[in-house]
């Protein structure tokens, strides 16, 4: 009971820290206009599905499955979308093709930045959200199909060629997405470096007279190619740690699911279970701590709310100015993110 307890509340934290992390996600992307990017549109997409993925797993958690079912399509329901995980592997998985998706993005905005328009544009972007939430569901219909209604009850049940069909779910979740992934990550570091060498400023010959200490003025570095490349690398060090959370957090819960399709694990269920599926759900309520520790554009839209906050509050207590403040907040390039 004491590690049933333990697990319940794991669970519980996880699904809320998802649920807050990811509305702020929401929030700031939705508020602040230089945020509203290509790249941003499938991290906005992520928080989405990283939010109802939070919703389902703190519902698991602290809602009971029902000693006995009711008879009809009802009971199949509950029986095929709920007691199955259909609904919560639905969402982890859109969340996983979803962060696929964001990385392709961002591959063909800077390893391909003349072909970008004509190959990811507004149109395709809409394609491609769209096909990260239908494969989703297709992906997450596997689960609907490990258990059977049988009378009142919801019982497991043994899928005729589980062996193919799981080894398939986990190269189609986890494993394929997984090396696009790190392939694109490769490459972009590899373009990013180059292109840094590129436009790296040479330094001014120093006139006669002159020290490093006492020069003064803007520097000479600030041109406009080093700004975007600085954008860039910042979007792509947030996205990669994103990447490396994935890894982490997903890779012990596959890892039980392909060894589980071979007879090679069985306590489905158990306490080791649960907690590698804590650790994917962990995933939605991380990316909102990466961007906010990583990603300047997010951060600065973040404090653009904030402050507009403190300062609707200090004009209501002084009587309802009407004066509105000036802002300063510097924003990312909205070509670049």
């Amino acid at each position: 009971m004491a590690l049933e307890a333990f697990l319940r509340v794991v669970q519980t934290v996880v699904g809320v820290l998802g649920i807050v992390g990811n509305t702020t996600v929401c929030v700031v992307i939705y508020k602040v206009q230089s945020m509203h990017t290509m790249t941003n549109a499938f991290i906005f997409n992520q928080a989405v599905v990283d939010f109802l993925a939070s919703v389902v797993f703190l519902l698991s958690a602290n809602i009971p499955l029902p000693v006995s079912y009711p008879t009809g399509p009802a009971g199949v329901l509950i029986c095929r979308l709920w007691t199955s995980t259909f609904a919560l592997w639905f969402f982890l998985s859109t969340s996983t093709f979803n962060l696929m998706m964001l990385t392709l993005e961002r591959y063909l905005a800077i390893v391909f930045p003349f072909r970008y328009q004509a190959l990811f544009g507004r149109v395709q972007a809409t394609l491609a959200i769209v096909f990260v939430w239908l494969f989703g569901s297709i992906v997450g219909t596997y689960a609907a199909f490990t258990v059977i209604n049988q009378g009142d009850k919801c019982v497991d049940n043994v899928v005729t060629g589980s062996q193919i069909f799981g080894v398939l779910v986990f190269t189609i979740q986890f494993f394929l997405p997984l090396v696009i992934m790190l392939v694109a990550y490769t490459h972009i570091a590899v373009t990013l470096k180059r292109s840094a060498a590129k436009v790296a400023p040479l330094p001014r010959p120093r006139p006669a007279g002159e020290s490093a200490q006492t020069r003064t003025g803007p520097s000479q570095g600030e041109t406009q190619d080093g700004s975007l490349m600085k954008a860039r690398r910042n979007t792509f060090k947030a996205l990669l740690l994103v990447f490396v959370a994935y890894v982490i957090c997903w890779s012990p819960n596959e890892i039980i699911f392909f060894l589980f399709n071979f007879g090679w694990f069985t306590a489905m269920g158990g306490p080791l279970h649960v907690v590698s599926l804590a650790f994917v759900t962990a995933n939605s309520c991380v990316n909102p701590v990466i961007y906010a520790l990583k990603y300047r554009s997010f951060q600065a839209g973040l404090r653009q709310i904030l402050g507009r906050g403190r300062r609707l509050g200090e004009s209501a207590s002084l009587g309802g100015s009407s004066a509105q403040p000036r802002i300063t907040l510097q924003t990312v390039n909205t070509t670049v993110n």
